[in-house]
């Protein structure tokens, strides 16, 4: 269009324009803007696999907890308290409530074959009742599978032949019993039995990237394994068990030890638990804590004794006056409820709580009241590890959060090097009539960009790592002998991770304002430019 002193003034386009070609430019042909959108992209891929990780472990805290503890527990320790059976009649009559089962918990020494003495949590259980209430038949590790384990790359795992064996096994793991062929009268019995952990024994050696193959190893005495003649404890494999008995009042007795065969071993995950936990049956450790029904004896001399089997010939005549039924120190609770949060625990808690208040009313004097004994969900059992796991997830978060303002700080001063460099093309905007405004929103636009790009970048990177993170882990395990994650210090024996779309959305956020942040003051710097000395800038 033709100008002249009664013309029309030439008409350029609409400084937006430039906007939009000066940004596409930079940003596809000059490096520095490339390095900028790689920094957002590495802090926010840092962040969101360090957050998937810390939040999948503390998930899978929270599921493993819930598997073998339930999801709420009333508890008398050391003692216990009687009448359970009437307790779990009334605990399951309850809508909400699906099972409840009795337990015994308590320490002592397990005996090992190769001579060796641990300190174990012991838990008596009965199979059928408990596994309605946690999921105990899903840990039992030695049964049939036809497929490989997902860490089996070479199917050497035992469990993969002899299919009769596993199934015997897994039958007798849940009844916590061995079936076998007495020698008096050549009869099939099942005896008492008790299931390890995959752990207790050390003949199931766990590979550092937290495989069990199975095959018996035993520790020489410079540090290396070798394998052992030795078949699998639940096989032909026995322990001994020491526990120490408490009368009524709480005062020790004395020890009682007792050899048991094994029937399986369990495998929850937990590194700790796996570690330190013995199942074994119910009514044998009742027998052997002195918590079993007990008769309480008058004789003609006047003694007075507590027995589970009178004896004629200590006492003539003997009288049976009263009896001590049986007791147990836990009674676990499952919800109906599959999906079971914190608040859900808590009102399943306050219904455990009143119905306990009504059996105390029921047996008043003969079993503690409400505020003696302990009604605990889940989570007041894992309190400690969780808040643990949670405190440490946000000071990893706060420590990498910290490191990712170097990416702000890279796009300012990126930012303010592009401001200098480009100050006559700033000249030139402001020439052909940009604002302030405008000349500001161009930088700011320019930072937006790179953080889209950045964060865009970063959590693919993250998705890709995450989603993939247990194979990446395996990979560097067998080419370059680099186990990162030891399940016998971290407790689980595959790495957890799990992205939620709330974190995601935070960081990815949180990468928008930071790239935003960082080009904040050069594009206030650009605005405030003098257009005519920013067109003479050499």
């Amino acid at each position: 269009m033709n100008s002249g002193a009664g013309g029309a003034r030439p008409r350029y386009p609409h400084p937006h324009v430039y906007q939009l070609l000066l940004t596409k430019r930079y940003l596809t042909s000059k490096i520095m803007p490339l390095l900028a959108a790689l920094a957002v992209a590495l802090c926010t891929a840092m962040v969101i696999v360090v957050w998937s990780v810390m939040g999948g472990f503390l998930v899978m805290l929270i599921n493993s907890g819930r598997t073998l503890s339930g999801d709420v527990s009333i508890s008398w320790p050391i003692t216990g308290f009687a009448y359970y059976d009437e307790l779990v009649k009334r605990l399951e009559a309850d809508p909400e409530i699906a099972a409840a089962a009795p337990v015994i918990e308590t320490y002592g020494l397990i005996g090992l074959p190769d001579g060796r003495t641990e300190t174990v949590s012991i838990k008596g259980v009965d199979g059928p009742s408990f596994s309605r209430v946690t999921g105990y038949n899903d840990t039992l590790y030695w049964r049939p599978m036809v497929k490989p384990a997902e860490k089996d790359t070479t199917r050497q795992d035992l469990r993969l032949g002899k299919h009769d064996l596993w199934k015997q096994l897994f039958e007798g793991g849940k009844q916590l019993v061995r079936t076998e062929i007495s020698k008096a009268d050549g009869q099939r019995v099942d005896r008492a039995a008790v299931v390890p952990g995959i752990s207790v024994s050390g003949f199931n050696f766990r590979e550092p990237w937290g495989f069990y193959p199975g095959q018996p190893y035993i520790r020489t005495t410079e540090g290396s394994k070798k394998p052992v003649d030795m078949f699998m404890l639940p096989v032909d494999g026995t322990v001994t068990l020491n526990v120490l008995p408490m009368d009524s009042k709480g005062r020790a007795i004395e020890m009682v030890a007792r050899t048991f065969p094994v029937a399986n071993e369990f495998h929850s995950g937990l590194y700790e638990i796996d570690h330190k936990t013995v199942f074994v049956q119910l009514k044998a450790l009742q027998d052997m804590l002195k918590m079993n029904r007990a008769e309480k004896i008058d004789t003609a001399s006047g003694g007075v004794r507590f027995s589970s089997k009178p004896s004629e010939e200590d006492f003539l005549p003997a009288k049976v006056v009263s009896e001590d039924p049986a007791r147990v120190t836990n009674v676990l609770v499952r919800s109906k409820r599959e999906s079971f949060d914190t608040a859900d625990a808590d009102k399943l808690k306050v219904r455990v709580e009143k119905i306990y208040e009504e059996f105390a009313e029921a047996h008043p004097g003969k079993v503690p009241d409400t505020t003696q004994i302990r009604v605990l969900t889940w989570v007041d059992q894992n309190r400690t590890m969780i808040t643990a796991v949670k405190k440490e997830t946000a000071l990893v978060l706060f420590i990498f959060c910290f490191v990712s303002l170097t990416a702000v700080f890279l796009v300012l001063a990126i930012f303010w090097a592009m401001v200098s460099e480009k100050t006559r093309d700033i000249g030139v905007l402001r020439a052909v009539g940009a604002s302030r405004s405008g000349v500001a929103g161009l930088w700011l636009m320019y930072g937006l960009a790179i953080g889209l790009v950045g964060s865009g970048i970063g959590f693919t990177l993250a998705y890709l790592v995450v989603t993939n993170i247990n194979g990446i882990h395996e990979w560097l395990g067998q080419k370059l002998n680099l186990y990162i994650w030891d399940p016998r210090v971290y407790y689980f024996t595959r790495i957890p991770s799990q992205l939620d779309a709330t974190n995601v959305t935070i960081v990815l956020i949180g990468g928008l304002i930071a790239s935003c942040l960082g080009a904040l003051w050069p594009a206030a710097r650009a605005a405030r430019m003098n257009p005519v000395q920013a067109l003479r800038f050499e």
